[in-house]
């Protein structure tokens, strides 16, 4: 006997989308739907952990204090070009062994000669081109991963991170992206960063963090989206994704797109691998469609960029940089 549960899944969808108001999707909403997060900004400096030098740019590690009881390590990569200021990026990672893997480093933090990950360490690629890169431990990752997971040496804490989250009226994505927001303040603090502004990257899971962050956070003045943009019906909705994607109630208000969308007319660049299993190219074309009547209606369609290239779930980083520079730099 077939019992309809797919039916009803697929009807659960349909009915929110026939049932959406536009008029909900605005930042007051994506906020409210991320969670209250208003603990009190630590006032303490960032704290530097340990310093090399390599012949393009110079890495760092700090502990930045997002909250008095929540501190986190940051990789700062400074180029050597002989210039007084830089344009910065903020560099945020996927799935994967955390922040090492975007800044040049293997799991065990050994020089990784190779680069032959999903993430091709696209925080050291921009720190060679010109950027001052500020790559920051996501909470869930690496070193920010739960006791417990370390101990048993799971890769992440997402799930039970998001669970406890999602059991207070808060989310995953929430912390993640207040954390972001905070880290833009320390960011400026820099003397050698520009002033007009930082732009951001992040992939796939970093990728959300990213759209969130720059969909909420006026300061960032350029944004990079790797291997996320899509829609819910294509991506999310029909697949196993982490935990740390859903965002309840999203979907009452709109699809994906019109979230990403709060950010124009600010510059926006979305890379998509044609061959991604999981944010698939059918929903990356429609997610960009979507994306750009959103600019055209705001008359900056010139400001949307959109770069499919041959590849799976993976940063592509070729295009992007060229137009990073080109925009962090006329602001």
């Amino acid at each position: 006997m077939n019992y309809k549960t797919d039916e009803y899944f697929h009807n659960v969808y349909q009915e929110a989308e026939e049932s959406r108001e536009t008029q909900s999707v605005n930042k007051a909403a994506l906020a409210s739907m991320l969670g209250d997060f208003q603990e009190k900004k630590s006032g303490r400096p960032p704290e530097m952990l340990e310093t090399k030098e390599l012949s393009a740019y110079r890495r760092e590690r700090y502990v930045f204090h997002y909250t008095d009881d929540r501190p986190g390590p940051v990789y700062v990569l400074t180029p050597k070009n002989g210039e007084e200021r830089h344009p910065a990026v903020l560099a945020l990672h996927g799935h994967g062994y955390g922040s090492r893997e975007i800044a040049g480093l293997t799991e065990n933090g050994e020089e990784d000669e190779e680069g032959s990950g999903i993430h091709r360490q696209f925080a050291a690629l921009l720190a060679s081109r010109g950027f001052k890169v500020f790559a920051p431990e996501i909470i869930g990752f690496g070193d920010r991963r739960l006791d417990e997971d370390k101990r048993r040496d799971r890769p992440k804490s997402c799930y039970k991170m998001a669970a406890q989250l999602l059991s207070v009226g808060k989310t995953l994505a929430g912390l993640r992206v207040q954390e972001a927001r905070l880290l833009l303040d320390d960011m400026a603090t820099f003397p050698d960063v520009n002033e007009s502004g930082p732009g951001i990257m992040g992939f796939s899971g970093g990728g959300l963090i990213a759209a969130y962050t720059a969909a909420l956070d006026e300061r960032v003045q350029a944004a990079v989206l790797s291997g996320f943009v899509n829609i819910y019906k294509e991506s999310l909705w029909p697949m196993e994704h982490c935990l740390d994607n859903y965002v309840p109630g999203l979907l009452s208000g709109a699809e994906l797109p019109a979230y990403i969308g709060l950010a124009a007319p600010r510059p926006l660049f979305i890379e998509s691998g044609q061959r991604d299993p999981i944010f698939p190219l059918k929903g990356a074309e429609k997610a960009v469609e979507m994306l750009r009547d959103i600019y055209q209606n705001q008359q900056a369609a010139g400001e949307l960029e959109w770069e499919p290239f041959d590849g799976a779930h993976e940063v592509r980083a070729v295009r992007c940089v060229s137009w990073l520079r080109e925009h962090l730099s006329s602001h």
